[in-house]
């Protein structure tokens, strides 16, 4: 499993704002390059982000569903690239203090060719992916706390 965390210089409840928010989805998730609907309740259990991933004209559309949530505190998703394949994302947010989150970031591949591949490979492909992620969440939870 590739798991990643970063200290977010933001409050808990801006950097759930983020993630509650299926609109900005594409502005931290590294890959998807078009946000084409988000079901109303996102992120409520089996609400679905209906996405694109990858550069235009060559993207693929799919979907990304919430399979648990804790607000504030948990996020799980499953999430589509296929013919890829798809992966358990889990989101765990615990607050340091009343201006620092730390966002812990769990994937793993759970359906699809890709599972075929070495674990170590799979996480030395999807680590660097997903530190580039937690940035970018962390640069637009800390325009929503205004800091």
């Amino acid at each position: 499993m590739a798991e990643v965390s970063l200290e977010v210089d933001a409050p808990i409840d801006a950097v759930w704002a983020v993630l509650a928010d299926g609109w900005s989805y594409a502005g931290w998730v590294v890959g998807a390059s078009h946000i084409r609907d988000v079901d109303a309740g996102w992120p409520e259990r089996g609400t679905r982000i209906h996405h694109s991933v990858g550069p235009w004209p060559l993207t693929i559309e799919d979907t990304t569903e919430v399979v648990r949530t804790e607000p504030d505190h948990l996020l799980e998703l499953d999430a589509r690239l296929w013919p890829m394949g798809a992966a358990r994302i889990t989101f765990t947010l615990t607050a340091r203090s009343e201006r620092l989150t730390e966002v812990r970031m769990a994937e793993r591949v759970v359906r699809g060719p890709t599972t075929l591949m070495p674990k170590a490979v799979q996480d030395a492909l999807l680590a660097p992916r997903n530190r580039e992620t937690l940035q970018r969440l962390n640069a637009l939870a800390k325009g929503r706390a205004g800091q």
